[in-house]
């Protein structure tokens, strides 16, 4: 599932095309990419039919359009959605599931999803923050996010460091794979018991979380298959840089160790053995 750094890269790209355009015809062509608007694909269509978008903006792993009525659409990738733009009369998308078109003729956004886990709706009022995201966490890169607050949220919380920064009500963007290579570069064990955190400890965990992020927003996030691309249709190349996650058996390029694949929430967690050990009396699995 794309995390911060991909949605971020789709968000600057759509920031830079369609801001300030209107527009003039929306094509529902798969009603569960609508599911969350409960009125349905024609009331999604006709309530955006005519409004100008205003902006881009992005809640942890959201996006979401503000529209001059006040009203915005909120967008959420899933595990396979795809914001692209495409000229007009490009070749339709296999799994091609909303259309927008605009006044100027220029390209037109589609939202195209494979597994159509993702989907799109209409905020009624959300231009400014929607109320369905609204208890989202800030995210590292947020200008108003509270390095000593989320310290201090940490250090309360009584579960494993890696359950923590997966909580999206505590700290948001923050996926499998930038948990991992957050932890790796502070030397923890994802299931370090987040009370025993130190402040200090607590403090350079988030400096490595905010600089993995960082990172990778500059290079276009983490592609592993065709699945996440930006509005150009183009691969980020984050993977690249991974330290942790995803190479099980290679060597840790701190100390040489073999990487390390254990199971997490039916996902994989991937650490080094010798500069991650893991605490005394954790359970396994």
């Amino acid at each position: 599932m794309p995390e911060l750094p991909e949605v971020e890269t789709i968000r600057q790209g759509l920031a830079q095309w369609v801001v300030g355009r209107r527009i003039t015809a929306v094509e529902v062509r798969h009603p569960r990419a609508v599911r969350r608007h409960e009125p349905g694909g024609q009331h999604f269509a006709d309530v955006l039919t005519g409004r100008t978008v205003t902006d881009v903006r992005r809640r942890g792993k959201y996006l979401w359009l503000p529209l001059d009525s006040g009203d915005a659409i909120i967008g959420h990738l899933g595990m396979s959605g795809q914001l692209l733009l495409r000229p007009v009369g490009a070749a339709d998308e296999l799994h091609l599931r909303v259309r927008f078109r605009f006044a100027d003729d220029g390209p037109e956004l589609r939202f195209v999803d494979q597994r159509t886990f993702g989907g799109l709706s209409v905020s009624e009022g959300g231009a400014e923050l929607p109320a369905e995201i609204a208890h989202i966490a800030r995210d590292p890169r947020d200008p108003e996010f509270s390095d000593a607050g989320f310290v201090a949220a940490l250090r309360k919380r009584r579960t494993e460091v890696k359950r923590a920064l997966l909580d999206q009500t505590l700290i948001s963007g923050v996926g499998n794979i930038y948990a991992d290579e957050a932890l790796w570069r502070a030397r923890l064990h994802g299931v370090r018991p987040t009370d025993a955190l130190t402040g200090p400890a607590a403090a350079r965990l988030l400096g490595h979380i905010r600089d993995v992020l960082d990172e990778a927003v500059k290079q276009g996030g983490t592609s592993f298959d065709e699945l996440y691309v930006n509005v150009n249709g183009e691969s980020g190349y984050f993977d690249r840089s991974l330290n942790a996650y995803g190479r099980e058996g290679e060597p840790c390029p701190r100390c040489g160790t073999p990487i390390r694949r254990e199971a997490f929430m039916n996902r994989s967690s991937y650490s080094c053995p010798r500069c991650q050990p893991r605490p005394r009396g954790a359970l396994r699995g």
